[in-house]
């Protein structure tokens, strides 16, 4: 069995049809979320596409792990609102590219993204999120994942945007001022 994770194939421009598999009656299942560009992770809903049989083993499986009638009316109108999924994805990639020319111009080595996060390295990841939270800004240290001198940081508006890459300049800048 092969797991295709597409949490984040709507902010592709060009995505492949993995969906071409299940079509061609391969052992594959296709997961989709409606958490990441619909802005619906509280409600914690998302589907599986796959032949009948495996779909047959998933329903046998998910009643302890159903989803409420919130979640269905939530994930049913934000298939239908197209000019929101549009006017997202339009908001994350001029966020990220704004992000990701910042860090370019910090000469800050970065993983350019098509999401809606950037992976940056900063030296070390968990001081300057915990220096980070302190105003307010949370990013995801990914010292966990077996990178320390690495964050993960959100798109947001614009002003956010802003305001998390004019903290770390300052933060960055202390750190560098400390060292010399």
């Amino acid at each position: 069995m092969v797991v295709f994770d597409e949490a984040y194939f709507e902010f592709l421009n060009d995505p492949p049809d993995t969906l071409r598999f299940v079509r061609e009656d391969r052992n594959v299942v296709v997961l989709r979320t409606f958490s990441k560009i619909h802005g619906l992770a509280g409600l914690r809903i998302g589907y599986a596409v796959a032949r009948p049989d495996v779909i047959d083993v998933l329903h046998r499986t998910r009643q302890p792990f159903n989803v409420n009638s919130v979640a269905q009316a939530g994930a049913l109108t934000a298939l239908e609102d197209d000019v929101h999924l549009r006017e997202t994805k339009r908001v994350i990639d001029e966020g990220r590219a704004y992000l990701q020319e910042q860090f370019a111009e910090m000469k800050l080595p970065f993983v350019p993204g098509v999401a809606n996060f950037v992976m940056v390295n900063v030296g070390d990841g968990c001081a300057v999120f915990q220096k980070l939270l302190r105003r307010k800004i949370i990013v995801r240290p990914l010292k966990g994942y077996g990178l320390p001198e690495w964050v993960r940081i959100s798109v947001g508006t614009m002003e956010e945007n802003r305001k998390c890459v004019a903290a770390l300049r300052e933060i960055l800048g202390a750190e560098v001022r400390q060292l010399a």
